[in-house]
């Protein structure tokens, strides 16, 4: 029987309706989430910001030693805490140790990595999720240019194979082992009750790691939203729910770190709590107080509720007004009358202002346009170069390794994902693209501006390890942007035991070191030249003679000094520069007061 024309209507609203909420609700307590789906003995994956189910895996697995193997481009701050307690067996990261306010090594680190309590697994921000997504793709092994020619290559030659290339005559390419967890931990903005989870940017590693676990993913997000919401916002979508093993509501659950808003209008965010990061980096020093600091803040708190109770409302809105565009002139003005622009330049801030100098030098004389920046003293470096660039009219994009590009740093905040760096963006992605395609792909025309706790005669750099006696922090993302740049530029403080004649561990080699700028002068490589030569000296006082200079510079140079015929002397900041200095670390974070 043919339909009449109100039951074909009715038909097709009854067919093609969207259901506001949509497939099998996943939606349980963080206990419940834990305690269903991680196992001792497990590879976890750790996918960027994971606070609530960190605290969380904590409380569970506390004292029981379940030797889990932990997979995370960092483990640093609350991380930590998973060393403290022994749960993890092994970490395969890029970086371990603490992250603010300045990388530096940690004592529970290098307690774990003496006594072999931990075994730490050293990779790169890049080559960690590259394997992740070779196991999400259901390959065998990727290649990457990164690690090639550093100890990594050696020490994971398990994992890692030097190849020669099958299509560059003479050419050589790395070969990675795919990297599947059994389940990967994630913190997102948003998501549905059967886990669709949107991601907002940049993405730092993004969600491979999610992707690629074996047996599905745990999520926590700010607030569960309808499928409706989700559709709305299909763009923003990083994890399908057919991967998602439970979803946790938990307001704030990324903190201390914070999630952005960027192309999610209807979504509060929050910065940053520096002042909780620092809290933890002072009570990591010391394993007493750490441990007070764990039973206060994780054990003691039955859940997140109990959690965010603790942080208080106060603390709470601070942090979204952090997050909230313009808020640095806030923050500027409040800081603003106790920075000295008069105070001649200390060491630190002689070498962070050569070393931009010379970085916009070297842009413009070999046609970089873009810089990728390490952390700390490197990163003001750049920051500053940018600014002088700028200002001669050379066009040139500051980027950062968790996928900022084309950014301008605000003043008042010196670290380098600060939030509010993030609406200055052209574009923002993830650490794949940043890394991977603008530092180091094809087309790149990219300068680096690296940091090192060593570095020899070579340029070859550690910031990894004293083999069996020390362990520093890590690569991070420094080994990527060495290996596949145009040409980097090294910024260290001098000393016999950083400047030394051969570094005992490679994080990164020196083949594409041009530069290293120290406190006391800058090294150069001639063209013909495999090692360093000092090519000028900076004086520590107007009055300096050239002599005085080359005697204090050869007591902080571990290697024998060769000093160019056409020693020039760098001069002294200019106020300008030092006020921009200024303004960008006001309190002294990098480069001291």
């Amino acid at each position: 029987m043919r339909m009449d024309r109100k039951h074909l209507r009715s038909f097709i609203d009854k067919k093609f309706n969207i259901p506001v909420i949509e497939g099998e609700s996943k939606v349980c307590s963080l206990a419940e989430a834990m305690r269903k789906n991680v196992r001792e003995g497990m590879s976890i994956h750790a996918a960027g910001r994971t606070g609530a189910l960190n605290y969380q895996l904590v409380r569970e697995f506390w004292g029981k030693k379940p030797g889990f193997t932990f997979i995370s481009y960092a483990v640093s701050g609350t991380l930590l805490s998973l060393i403290q307690g022994r749960l993890i067996k092994k970490a395969i990261t890029s970086f371990a140790g603490n992250g603010y306010p300045s990388p530096a090594p940690n004592p529970l680190v290098q307690q774990a990595y003496i006594s072999k309590a931990v075994e730490f697994e050293n990779w790169t921000m890049l080559t960690i999720p590259l394997r992740l997504l070779a196991g999400a793709m259901g390959w065998d092994a990727i290649p990457t240019r990164s690690i090639l020619g550093s100890s990594m290559e050696k020490e994971n030659r398990e994992s890692f194979l030097a190849v020669p290339s099958p299509f560059v005559n003479g050419g050589t390419i790395g070969l990675m082992k795919a990297l599947k967890p059994d389940v990967t931990l994630l913190h997102g903005a948003v998501a549905d009750p059967c886990g669709n989870t949107i991601m907002t940017y940049p993405l730092g590693n993004d969600v491979f790691g999610a992707w690629a676990a074996k047996e599905g993913v745990v999520v926590s997000v700010d607030k569960i939203v309808t499928t409706e919401y989700i559709r709305k916002y299909a763009h923003l979508v990083r994890i399908p729910s057919y991967m998602v093993l439970a979803v946790c509501e938990a307001p704030y659950g990324a903190h201390p770190t914070g999630v952005t808003c960027n192309g999610l209008p209807e979504f509060e965010a929050y910065a940053d709590d520096y002042d909780f990061f620092y809290d933890v980096t002072m009570a990591s020093n010391d394993e007493g107080k750490f441990a007070e600091w764990i039973q206060y803040w994780i054990l003691d708190c039955k859940g997140h509720d109990e959690y965010i109770e603790k942080l208080g409302k106060s603390r709470l809105n601070y942090l979204k007004g952090r997050a909230k565009p313009g808020v640095w002139e806030d923050e500027l003005s409040s800081i603003t009358p106790g920075i000295d622009t008069v105070k001649p330049a200390n060491p630190l801030e002689r070498m962070v202002i050569t070393a931009a100098r010379v970085v916009a030098d070297r842009s413009m004389a070999c046609g970089h346009k873009t810089i990728m920046a390490g952390l700390g003293n490197s990163n003001l470096a750049a920051w500053l170069a940018t600014y002088m660039l700028k200002e001669r009219g050379y066009d040139v994009d500051l980027m950062a390794e968790i996928g900022m590009y084309g950014y301008l740093p605000r003043a008042s905040d010196p670290f380098i994902f600060s939030f509010h760096n993030m609406p200055t963006a052209k574009i923002l992605t993830n650490v794949e693209m940043a890394l991977g395609v603008f530092a180091g792909g094809s087309a790149n025309r990219c300068i680096g501006v690296l940091g090192a706790a060593q570095i020899d005669r070579f340029g070859n750099a550690n910031l990894t390890k004293i083999p069996d006696k020390f362990y520093l922090v890590g690569s991070g993302g420094a080994n990527d942007i060495a290996s596949t740049n145009s040409e980097t530029v090294v910024v260290v403080a001098s000393g016999k035991e950083r400047l030394v004649n051969e570094v005992p561990y490679i994080t990164y080699t020196g083949d594409n070191v041009r530069v290293v700028v120290s406190d006391v002068g800058i090294f150069e490589k001639a063209s013909d030249s495999k090692t360093l030569i000092l090519t000028g000296y900076v004086p520590f006082d107007p009055n300096q003679k050239e002599a005085e200079a080359i005697a204090d510079i050869r007591g902080r140079v571990g290697w024998e000094l060769n000093i160019a015929t056409n020693l020039k002397r760098i001069p002294l900041p200019t106020e300008e520069e030092l006020t921009l200095l200024r303004l960008f670390d006001p309190r002294g974070y990098f480069v001291g007061m």
